[in-house]
């Protein structure tokens, strides 16, 4: 594994009692710290308390806003150790409140019945460009904190299927794919895998609802992320590319609700995810 990369770095933890860690934020140039951190985060204080067994749900809810200069506290909870699941509950605590908590199941690898909904038929990351190329092309048109937000180095390799422009949104339909993957080797570790697909699992799911209006954060819309689902069905690397394919089937009181499902580059499903966002218009 990469060691001491900056995304191994981010959601590496602190032990400081026994059931008690400590963790830190990346500065994103954003008031806020960003969600998937505290997940992936969560995930990691859980599993340290957990051998032999890996993730297969999680359900959270962000309950405040995380500040990126404060160090986060995840108080484990240690509910259940059975013979096949265990289950552990995460509160992540920051100035003596709690900012987030989730609850994951752990199961030791079985094998049983199997069958999966087919890989939507997109094209593949070797023809799309690099996040990174497309933000650069439109550099001259965001203000220069974003831009200097947008174009940071980024631990994790995007490339969208469906260009979207958030200083420019257009309508259109409730549902976009996305490809990502590590930019560098993981190792062996399931977990690890398992944490990082965390952490990007909510890197843009939530603008998946607001397609239909032609709004963004950027144009009017006060957006955040309010509970987050995960299933992992099988495991897979993800310093390999992972299709992120989401779909948003409602929006309603000032919430949108999206879905996503995710494949390998060979079409096996390995997570689905689901999120429940504010997506508030500004006047």
């Amino acid at each position: 594994m990469a060691a001491g990369h900056p995304i191994i770095e981010q959601l590496a933890l602190e032990q400081i009692e026994h059931n008690l860690f400590r963790g830190y934020s990346e500065n994103l140039g954003t008031p806020r710290v960003f969600g998937g951190q505290v997940i992936g985060q969560a995930l990691i204080a859980a599993l340290r308390t957990v051998n032999d067994r890996h993730c297969h749900s999680l359900h959270g809810y962000f309950l405040r806003p995380g500040d990126p200069s404060l160090p986060i506290i995840y108080e484990v909870d240690r509910i259940r150790d059975g013979r096949s699941f265990t289950t552990r509950r995460v509160i992540a605590i920051q100035s003596g409140q709690a900012i987030f908590n989730m609850s994951c199941s752990f199961q030791v690898l079985e094998t049983g019945l199997r069958h999966q909904m087919e890989a939507p038929d997109v094209p593949k990351p070797d023809d799309l460009p690099d996040e990174n190329e497309v933000f650069a092309s439109r550099t001259q048109k965001l203000p220069e904190p974003m831009v200097e937000m947008m174009m940071r180095e980024r631990p994790i390799e995007l490339k969208r299927v469906e260009p979207v422009d958030y200083l420019n949104p257009i309508k259109g339909p409730a549902k976009q794919h996305t490809w990502f993957k590590a930019r560098v080797p993981l190792g062996d570790d399931i977990a690890m895998h398992q944490c990082l697909l965390a952490y990007a699992s909510d890197m843009g799911i939530l603008s998946t609802s607001t397609l239909p209006h032609g709004k963004s954060f950027l144009t009017g819309l006060m957006t955040a992320s309010l509970d987050h689902a995960m299933w992992f069905h099988r495991p897979f690397r993800f310093d390999e590319w992972i299709l992120f394919a989401q779909d948003s089937p409602a929006a309603a009181g000032a919430r949108g609700f999206n879905r996503g499902a995710m494949f390998t580059e060979q079409g096996d499903l390995i997570a689905s995810v689901a999120q429940e966002g504010l997506i508030r218009e500004i006047d």
